[in-house]
């Protein structure tokens, strides 16, 4: 094929395809991780980004480039998931800006379109690294537009971009130090080049029917039997609706959404609202849903609605959802929410004062919307969010630039150590939050936290010889202990950290740590560190068979 004008419907199969290559290559990029445990998610999380910007263009099949790239942009921004998820939503939210307004792209248009993606893409990074998706899309996009002739077709710039993709990537390891001791590449930029063969696959036809990302699963049919003639509406229902802004209704660009949000909160609950330009998507549980639409019609325009009877879906599910009625929630100054993984540290972190656990960690990274729904349980002036994990501050900060309701403050805490000493600490009577955030700042740079789980692939890494099967001892990037037996590892660990010389130790065992070996692990640092308070708590956390705070 001669192909030199990308449309919106080519332009969407682009993107399907290159989902669907990623799809099928993922756990290739899981595999590249820099630490030897079984962690690796970024192929996940790309995926994950990605198949969100495929689902909004699941119905899309015809429209303007600009449109597409929009939709795309759109679901992926809303989806994105870790740093990688983060970066690479940003590079399609760069290309969609690029594309505004196009109907149709020539070859030289689409090139500066991913040009912009380049811009995008940094400016979300605080500080770029080197080495990253960040190198290998850039020095890609620079060698292809540098390609570019009269002659060239889109089939030739996807060859010259791809070969340039694989050339950098294979330059990483010598950008990273880490990667080279690691001996592996950059795992977010060897998922690009699998969105990108996809993406060429799509231009050639040659990618497979079968590969591109499954129809949404049908909706079982209500037991209707559970709602009968004698049945007393008790739980309301669970309305959802995209609604479409009306310039005839409302004045577009200067329109509250707290209008439509305190109006809903006066008459129901379970209230998530938010827009994305003239889109406003609800969800709300409420007695009489015919009330709520009529209402919203004074403001636009329903793009798609759905109601669901909730007394059938408590009797479906029994125990397991039982509804009640939320209660309002009393306005304060500042509100909570921290990141985490493991029913035990969810408590730990419930006991200690936060208003919303996010479900998440290392290798399930939440994505922006689950901040934003967070965010909307709620009712404070003030949020201050804790990640909790380095690949997780992106998102976070992705979602608090979406929200508008509330000021949100993203403490970046990069370990569930650091979130817990900090949210332990927090002091916010004083209703400075500058202050409280630089006090937070001092508190994370006291605190160690260690992990030890179990090693997947042989290696050498800080002088280490890493064995598979081993239980591997580490804090931030540097491994200290390899031993064949956990809880040797755990007391090693204590050891090369210096932890007789804090004051506190706090142990979480993981899901994987029999209570019984927990203890006896507990035993034995508070043998080895009289000097320090040894605290064991069930975490069940998942990857990390135990985590250690020292603090």
């Amino acid at each position: 094929m001669q192909t030199r004008i990308i449309d919106g419907a080519m332009f969407a199969n682009m993107v399907r395809c290159g989902t669907a290559n990623l799809a099928a290559n993922r756990q290739i990029v899981n595999d590249l991780n820099v630490f030897p445990i079984p962690d690796g998610d970024t192929g996940d999380n790309m995926y994950m980004t990605m198949d969100s910007g495929a689902v909004e263009l699941r119905n899309q099949s015809a429209g303007s480039l600009s449109d597409v790239a929009a939709s795309a942009a759109k679901g992926m921004l809303l989806g994105a998931r870790g740093n990688s998820g983060v970066i690479l939503s940003r590079i399609f939210a760069g290309i969609s800006h690029g594309l505004k307004g196009v109907e149709q792209a020539d070859l030289p248009t689409f090139s500066k379109a991913f040009r912009q993606g380049v811009e995008e893409a940094y400016r979300a990074v605080s500080v770029p690294v080197e080495g990253t998706i960040l190198t290998v899309y850039k020095d890609a996009v620079r060698y292809a537009d540098g390609q570019l002739t009269p002659d060239s077709t889109a089939e030739s710039f996807f060859r010259d971009f791809l070969e340039e993709l694989r050339r950098s990537l294979d330059r990483t390891p010598e950008l990273l130090a880490v990667l080279k001791e690691a001996g592996v590449v950059d795992s977010g930029g060897a998922g690009f080049i699998y969105i990108a063969e996809g993406m060429q696959n799509a231009l050639t036809g040659t990618e497979p029917a079968a590969a591109l990302p499954a129809e949404a699963p049908q909706a079982s049919q209500p037991d209707v039997e559970g709602f009968t003639e004698d049945s007393v509406l008790e739980f309301g229902y669970c309305t959802e609706f995209l609604l479409r802004l009306q310039r005839s209704k409302v004045d577009l660009e200067h329109f509250d959404l707290n209008v439509i949000l305190d109006w809903l909160n006066s008459v129901g609950n379970s209230v998530v609202c938010f827009r994305d330009g003239s889109i406003v998507k609800v969800h709300v549980h409420t007695m009489r849903p015919g009330d709520i639409l009529n209402e919203m019609q004074r403001y636009g325009e329903f793009l798609k609605l759905k109601i669901e009877n909730m007394t059938l879906q408590h009797n479906e599910t029994t125990v397991r959802n039982n509804y009640r009625p939320a209660k309002p929630k009393l306005h304060k100054a500042y509100g909570i929410v921290t990141v985490a993984a493991g029913a035990g540290i969810r408590e730990t972190f419930a006991s200690l004062g936060c208003d919303q656990v996010v479900d998440g960690g290392q290798s399930m990274n939440p994505a922006a919307e689950d901040f934003l729904r967070a965010f909307d349980e709620i009712n404070a002036d003030t949020i201050l969010v804790f990640p909790n994990n380095g690949n997780v501050i992106l998102t976070a900060r992705q979602a608090a630039e979406l929200y508008d309701k509330a000021k949100v403050c993203i403490v970046p805490t990069k370990t569930i150590g650091e979130g817990y000493a900090a949210i332990s600490m927090l002091d916010t009577g004083s209703g400075d939050t500058e202050a409280i955030l630089a006090e937070l700042e001092e508190v994370i740079a006291g605190v160690v936290t260690g992990h030890v789980s179990a090693a997947n692939r042989e290696t050498v890494k800080d002088g280490v010889a890493i064995h598979p099967g081993h239980y591997i001892g580490f804090a931030g990037d540097t491994i200290y202990v390899d031993d064949p037996d956990r809880a040797e590892a755990v007391v090693a660990l204590a050891d090369r950290l210096k932890a007789g010389t804090y004051d506190i130790l706090l142990l979480l065992a993981g899901q994987a740590v029999d209570p019984r070996e927990a203890r006896q692990v507990e035993a034995r640092l508070k043998a080895a560190l009289p000097r320090t308070e040894v605290i064991s708590l069930r975490g069940d956390q998942p990857v990390y068979d135990y985590i250690m705070i020292l603090e």
